[in-house]
């Protein structure tokens, strides 16, 4: 797993690739605050070598709580920049500081 972020410099926002290695699943997506946890907009395309992706222009100066669904099943990004502890959810989530 792991996260790049390439700020735009004529433009305020930053793009943000996830990137999750899930070799056996059938699919990934990435939920947060930026798409309003809807699975449906952060599905994740999955490459030739198992790797599931996405890139999203995220607006600078803020920050951004998410997760993967990786076959159904909620995981944290060990690369966030930080963790927060959510009620709703009964634990962390992934932290993304653009």
């Amino acid at each position: 797993m792991s996260l790049k972020k390439q700020f735009v410099k004529t433009k305020p926002v930053c793009k943000v690739t996830f990137l999750i290695d899930a070799k056996d699943a059938n699919s990934a997506a990435v939920v947060g605050d930026f798409n309003n946890w809807n699975s449906e907009e952060g599905v994740l395309s999955k490459l030739k070598n198992g790797t599931f992706k996405a890139t999203y222009d995220l607006g600078k100066d803020a920050s951004y709580e998410f997760k993967y669904i990786v076959d159904g099943t909620y995981i944290n990004e060990p690369e966030a920049d930080s963790f927060k502890w959510n009620d709703y959810a009964g634990g962390e989530n992934s932290v993304l500081i653009v």
